[in-house]
């Protein structure tokens, strides 16, 4: 059925001046905008509303939601229409067996290990799996880390020349398939054991086939701007797009040093290089517990980490790696046990600890805090998730002024308490930065969510309102939309967005999910869905 969106307030996604008008969408795209008259078409009238393009999120963790999360609340109430998946440098695909058993261990405290028939090893077939209906649209990005998975394996050593060879072979399969780019997670096991010459051999497959580079770089913390540095001579020298995901400045060693930050990106603007960025309105990171470990005790998988971790002559190294040298898991700094809050635990045994500070955990048992650490990842099998509480709100709110600056919510969805900023991610964004701090503009915000990313992905038809774009579509009130998710309740949907269609079909209706799952993988290089 047409449906005819009457006296919205447009905000197209262009950054320009918002307008009074309505909007008509047939057959799944937008037919008309400004003053339309028409019969038979359903009318929703959207008075005191924003008429937007869906939002656009260009750094998620669904990837195994979309499969099996019809409801999938956490993006469909804040207005979401397309997430990109294959992030941090580690996803399911491409995959051969030994790998894929790898991986559903190592990314358990990040998606779970939810009973699902794991029918897929290629990029192009797990795209296959998310159309047969998800909630929202589904974008890809090969993980070079999975890549190396499957190819050179877990251990930390150069790649041969051969193995480099067939990383790009497996690269280049998952871009003919509809892939994006490429993700790198390069303080993640196995992605973080390349050098930057085997990330510029990868990312000249990723330039050639017009795709982006999207790392998560080696340090957010002591040397985040030398590890800033080192991606963006990964984009000079191979040619690549660059898309700088989650890009923060964290820890004390560089708090109110965002400028310096902004300065090396538009030194790399002035030099050509095509680059991105987004980040998500919060302080706390969000990871797993094993995370922190130095990228050597967990060379091998998951089952060598954890036969480290119970080996007495391995305890002493580690600890020293952790609060005297500041291990390149923790960023190069040194731990602060305060800062990891237990988010959630695979064991439900462990539930108790949920909420509490390692530190907080150790002064309740009367214990070491390194203890604890080390006991945590070894009851829970690695399992446990975290919020880091290193960020700072200067340079949260510098590098969201920057006008190559995207969203994304970098949000885990497993966990007892997982950081709010999987549900409110872009309301937060509206309800807090813009209405009440005014740090960025109604128009701006917007443009930063949606035609910003849409082009990011150079997707043509999505992420501005205008005749014939897909309608990809949200309705929300300007004067109370809000995260309703935060640190003690973090899967509380969104405030003041009623209404959000996904290529025409409403997917949350009057404040409700409608139960249709009318979205579909996005395939680059593939006109419309």
């Amino acid at each position: 059925m047409n449906l005819l969106i009457r006296g919205a307030t447009l905000v197209d996604g262009t950054g320009g001046p918002a307008r009074r008008g309505d909007a008509l969408v047939v057959d799944g795209r937008i037919a008309g905008l400004g003053r339309v008259e028409t019969a038979g078409a359903r009318v929703l009238d959207a008075s005191g509303l924003v008429l937007a393009p869906g939002f656009i999120d260009l750094h998620a963790h669904s990837d195994l939601a979309v499969l099996t999360d019809p409801e999938h609340l956490s993006r469909t109430t804040q207005g979401v229409t397309t997430e990109v998946v294959g992030q941090d440098g580690l996803s399911y695909a491409p995959v051969d067996d030994a790998a894929l058993d790898v991986l559903r261990e190592q990314l358990a405290g990040w998606n779970g290990v939810p009973d699902l028939d794991w029918d897929w090893r290629s990029v192009g077939e797990y795209l296959d799996r998310v159309d047969r209906g998800a909630a929202v649209n589904v974008a890809y990005l090969v993980p070079q880390g999975t890549v190396r998975m499957v190819v050179v394996g877990t251990q930390d050593r150069p790649a041969t020349a051969e193995e480099v060879r067939r990383m790009r072979g497996l690269v280049a399969d998952g871009l003919r398939d509809g892939a994006f780019g490429m993700s790198s997670g390069l303080t993640y096991t196995p992605g973080a054991y390349a050098d930057t010459d085997e990330l510029v051999a990868l990312c000249e497959v990723v330039a050639a086939a017009g795709g982006f580079y999207a790392p998560h770089q080696r340090s957010y913390g002591r040397g985040a701007l030398e590890a800033y540095a080192e991606v963006v001579e990964v984009a000079r020298r191979s040619g690549v797009a660059l898309h700088l995901t989650h890009a923060t400045m964290n820890f004390a060693v560089n708090a109110g040093r965002a400028g310096e930050f902004l300065a090396l990106v538009d030194r790399a603007l002035a030099d050509g290089v095509d680059l991105t960025l987004d980040t998500y309105p919060y302080l706390p990171g969000s990871t797993t517990l094993a995370a922190v470990l130095p990228g050597w005790a967990t060379a091998g998988g998951p089952a060598e980490t954890l036969r480290r971790l119970q080996d007495p002559d391995v305890l002493p190294r580690l600890r020293h790696a952790l609060e005297v040298e500041g291990s390149d898991g923790c960023h190069g700094v040194v731990v602060d046990w305060a800062t990891l809050q237990v988010s959630g635990v695979r064991e439900q045994a462990l539930a108790g600890v949920v909420g509490s500070t390692v530190e907080g955990v150790a002064a309740a048992r009367g214990a070491d805090p390194f203890d604890v650490f080390v006991d945590l990842l070894v009851a829970d099998r690695l399992g446990t998730t975290i919020l880091q509480h290193v960020g700072h709100e200067e340079n949260v709110r510098a590098i969201m002024r920057h006008p190559r600056h995207t969203g994304g919510s970098d949000g885990l969805l497993v966990g007892a308490r997982p950081h709010p900023r999987a549900w409110g991610t872009f309301a937060h964004y509206l309800g807090h930065y813009v209405r009440e701090e005014g740090v960025l503009g109604l128009e701006e915000c917007v443009a930063h969510l949606t035609s910003a990313p849409a082009r990011r992905l150079g997707l043509t038809d999505r992420g501005v309102l205008r005749p014939g774009a897909v309608a990809d579509l949200v309705l929300f009130d300007p004067a109370t939309v809000a995260a309703g998710a935060t640190f003690a309740e973090p899967r509380r949907p969104a405030v003041g967005i009623p209404h959000v269609l996904v290529g025409g079909v409403p997917v949350v209706a009057d404040g409700v999910r409608t139960g249709h799952v009318p979205g579909r993988s996005l395939r680059r290089g593939a006109a419309g869905r």
